[in-house]
């Protein structure tokens, strides 16, 4: 097999050893001593978790089609080898060398959700890295960051060397190509930073300065003086134009143990047409692109053959919108379903295409539909510009009862703008209605007895949203609301057919502070984890009263970053970022938003969000 990292006893003592063996089908080894760059790509969660992400399989492939390039992998070590790294002072490692990270050139760190961020210092800190940026040596490796939460980096500006702001396939390869150009030189690290932040979409923090006004609000973001005319006032999205002739994996790797999402995932489309006031991806991946659908094909065919999977996810934020999905889906039904492959469709919009699809590629007695309202009024719908209505929800569930279904699972939002308790009650209420609909059906019709499964989580507002100057509820207003509608829940007709289910409200304040927070929250951050905070997206590991104790520690108060509303003049920690979407269009959006005026979706009428200046997309098809 190779040399391993870990000793057979350590592997032996710990839970699920396939996680740090590597080896996996389609991996890439290289001969190190032939590549001029190593670079480990992490992903700062469990393997089971990252390995289901299709941004690091696509950048993993990318990387690894140049000679000079050798991607390697790393996820967050589990609990148990945590402490036994630390013990014995094992360095982190990647999996396809299992050589110490310390060794690599970069360390590229996906930021998909902000409760991971004491596992990004927990790589960085196992890795035998410097944590804070400013005591790293010329022989440490360039720390960088990427993906949704990158959109507000500040949080974790103190520890990361380089952010890339934007889409993965195109920049890379100029940076890589500058640290080349800088070692031919004998360059120093602050040579090679100052080569990265002449490109596009690069953004090195230590090159920048934060003051602050005595009511601890921002008062200016800017270059350094000493980087002037080195550093961007703006650092700007960068996108791919051509979502059919870039890089795709195909050959996926493929996990020795389950992973989360263990499929093939074609990714359809990026962006999103709709326009829901509190979706950040929505926004900060506009405009719309779709793939062409013979570049579809082609790639399901090659993954699956490659990977042996018996399943494959279409990927999409909205999987309905895309103009070619009925073909694309009977073309894969014909093409696979013979052979016992699985065709996974989210993000859909539950009408008669769907459904019709769905008979064909689900076991209907195992399987459950999910709607997305969000909201449980039209009112509210409308405040967040969700553009469905309760007619739409409800015929689509009868739709799918007759079909067949009996099982359903709803997701709500509870604490988002203007709501009220009507608009709470009626999560209950429109579940109920739901209910009704089956009990509408001749009982020789029926599939046995209906069960809807309703969530909740707790709205947070989040950067480059309309939302992102509206106040965030406490812990105590969001549990208030919770019980509140656990209570209406019991009142309804159908309540033995009703499942409630809802998330942490302690933990969706922590995500806010980050959401929205500022350089400041680093020393926080620091403090939790070295008081042992780890894993916080899982509820067993998250330790609410030491978060609360770090932020006492640094005399910094959580809820300036989420209680307080905002100004629209008001300064953002992340307003040096040109993520597409201006700044008056999502402050028009929150006015309409308190007006409950709908804003058509893309492919009706251009809303002006600014994402038409990259000139690609439904930007230039609808014109």
């Amino acid at each position: 097999m190779g040399k391993l990292a870990l000793p057979e006893e350590i592997l032996l003592s710990v839970e699920k050893p396939a996680r740090y063996i590597g080896k996996e089908t389609n991996v890439i080894i290289k001969e190190k001593d032939k590549v001029a760059i190593r670079f480990c790509m992490c992903f700062p969660d469990v393997y089971e978790i990252g390995m289901s992400h299709l941004g690091i399989q696509i950048l993993y492939d990318m990387l690894n089609q140049r000679e000079d390039i050798w991607c390697e992998r790393v996820y967050s070590p589990w609990i148990d080898l945590d402490h036994i790294m630390r013990k014995k002072k094992i360095p982190l490692f990647a999996l396809e060398s299992q050589d110490p990270l310390k060794e690599f050139d970069f360390l590229g760190i996906t930021l998909q959700y902000e409760m991971c961020y004491t596992n990004v210092l927990q790589v960085i800190d196992l890795s035998q890295i410097p944590l804070y940026a400013k005591d790293r040596k010329e022989c440490d490796p360039i720390v960088i960051g990427g993906g949704p939460c990158a959109y507000n980096p500040e949080p974790l500006a103190d520890f990361f060397d380089l952010f890339y702001i934007g889409e993965g396939e195109t920049i890379y390869f100029e940076l890589l190509d500058k640290y080349k150009e800088n070692k031919a030189e004998h360059g120093s690290r602050l040579d090679f930073l100052k080569m990265a932040a002449s490109l596009e979409g690069i953004y090195v923090p230590q090159f920048y300065q934060a003051e602050y006004y005595e009511d601890g609000m921002l008062r200016s973001f800017l270059p350094k003086k000493e980087y002037i005319g080195i550093a961007k006032e703006k650092i700007k999205k960068q996108v791919v134009f051509d979502l059919s002739n870039t890089y795709y994996p195909k050959k996926p790797l493929v996990p020795y143990i389950k992973a989360v999402q263990d499929r093939v995932v074609l990714e359809i489309q990026r962006g999103c047409i709709r326009g829901c006031r509190f979706c950040q991806a929505g926004m900060i991946y506009r405009p719309t692109r779709e793939r062409d659908i013979e570049f579809l094909k082609r790639q399901a065919k090659e993954m699956l053959k490659a990977t042996g999977q018996e399943e494959i996810s279409l990927s999409s934020l909205s999987s309905s919108d895309y103009s070619r999905l009925p073909e694309l889906v009977y073309y894969l039904i014909e093409e696979f379903g013979k052979k016992g492959v699985n065709i996974s469709l989210p993000s859909l919009r539950i009408d008669s295409f769907a459904l019709n699809v769905m008979k064909q590629v689900q076991d209907i007695k195992k399987s459950s539909l999910t709607f997305a309202p969000e909201a449980g009024t039209q009112r509210l719908r409308n405040v967040i510009n969700k553009g469905l209505t309760e007619k739409e929800i409800l015929e689509g569930a009868k739709k799918a009862f007759l079909s067949g279904w009996n099982r359903v699972k709803l997701y709500f939002m509870l604490g988002q703008p203007t709501e009220n308790e009507e608009d709470i009650e009626g999560i209950a209420i429109l579940s109920d209605k739901i209910a009704r609909e089956y009990y509408s059906i001749p009982k020789e019709q029926r599939n046995g007895k209906v069960q809807i499964l309703s969530s909740t989580s707790f709205f947070v507002p989040k950067p480059f949203t309309p939302f992102q100057w509206v106040r965030m509820c406490t812990s105590e207003e969001f549990l208030e609301k919770q019980r509140f509608l656990n209570e209406k829940f019991k009142e309804q007709l159908n309540k033995k057919s009703i499942a409630y289910h809802w998330h942490e409200a302690e933990l969706t304040m922590l995500e806010g502070v980050f959401a929205r927070g500022d350089r400041r929250i680093g020393a926080v951050l620091l403090s939790a984890y070295q008081a042992g905070c780890l894993f916080d997206a899982w509820s067993e590991y998250f330790h609410y009263d030491r978060w609360m104790q770090s932020f006492s520690e640094q005399g910094i108060d959580p809820f300036f970053y989420t209680t307080r509303e905002r100004e629209y003049k008001e300064l953002f920690p992340w307003d040096f970022i040109d993520a597409g979407p201006t700044k008056e269009f999502l402050w028009k959006e929150y006015e309409n938003a308190k007006q409950e005026k709908v804003t058509k979706n893309c492919r009706l009428a251009c809303s002006g969000c600014g994402a038409g200046k990259y000139q690609i997309g439904i930007c230039i098809k609808n014109r």
